[in-house]
């Protein structure tokens, strides 16, 4: 397996976003989600976007983050609202032209057929050398708990502080974070939020939403629907890691 980024080489863009979504097409659909588009990771983030390729130099996995400041004199502490606000944080830095000194990691995506065979780890360790690299100090990320999935109505205050007995968290993407040395930060309640109407949501969760709170694919937390003013919002709260350099 080798590491490359797309600035180097933009024609794996398509064959990269191609390997899947994180948690499902839904992610994308909030206002934050539309920020990371391929135009503009080609124009502005293409050096932190990083793909790996098997030995047939097919795309196997994906890194995407994205490079801001942090902490700053209006930025004293990492956001409640998570992976949203890092990406607004990221464009209001390109339009003030404020220099980065923080890489933060928005997602990892592994081949369906790859996972679970700890590909997830060699990516966030290419996303810490590609930080200190590019002269960054820091690596932190809005952690999307696997796990969660199985468990959408469990608080995250709850769901991210249990542990197994060996003392590593209970879930397993947290605890491969924890293992290379990544330490909680605090859960970040309204990491993403994202609203629709019922038509929306069936496109994008292929569900038909009811009154109240609705289950779907890919979803760590329910989405809130009413059907009477045709709306579903779905929030759902992410946990804030940093890697040590």
């Amino acid at each position: 397996m080798r590491i490359v980024d797309l600035a180097s080489r933009p024609d794996l863009l398509d064959p990269a976003l191609d390997l899947g979504d994180v948690g499902g097409e839904f992610i994308y659909a909030g206002f934050s989600g539309k920020m990371i588009t391929p135009v503009r990771l080609l124009r502005h983030w293409a050096r932190y976007f990083l793909i790996a390729l098997d030995d047939d130099g097919e795309p196997i996995a994906r890194a995407l983050s994205v490079p801001l400041t942090y902490p700053a004199e209006d930025r004293a502490e990492l956001p409640d609202h998570g992976w949203d606000e890092a990406i607004q944080w990221a464009a209001q830095d390109l339009m003030d032209g404020r220099a980065p000194d923080t890489l933060c990691a928005l997602e990892v995506v592994v081949a369906p057929r790859l996972r679970g065979t700890g590909l997830s780890t060699p990516m966030l360790k290419a996303l810490k050398a590609r930080a200190a690299e590019t002269g960054l100090k820091r690596l932190i990320v809005s952690v999307r708990p696997i796990g969660k999935e199985d468990e959408p109505d469990v608080p995250m205050s709850e769901y991210a502080v249990r542990r197994r007995e060996d003392g590593l968290f209970a879930d397993r993407w947290l605890r491969t974070h924890e293992r290379l040395g990544a330490r909680m930060i605090k859960v970040c309640p309204f990491a993403v939020t994202i609203s629709g109407s019922v038509a929306d949501w069936r496109k994008w969760a292929g569900v038909d939403l009811a009154d109240g709170d609705n289950v779907i694919p890919g979803g760590i937390a329910p989405v809130h629907a009413n059907l009477e003013r045709d709306c579903g919002v779905y929030v759902e709260a992410n946990v804030w890691m940093e890697h040590p350099f």
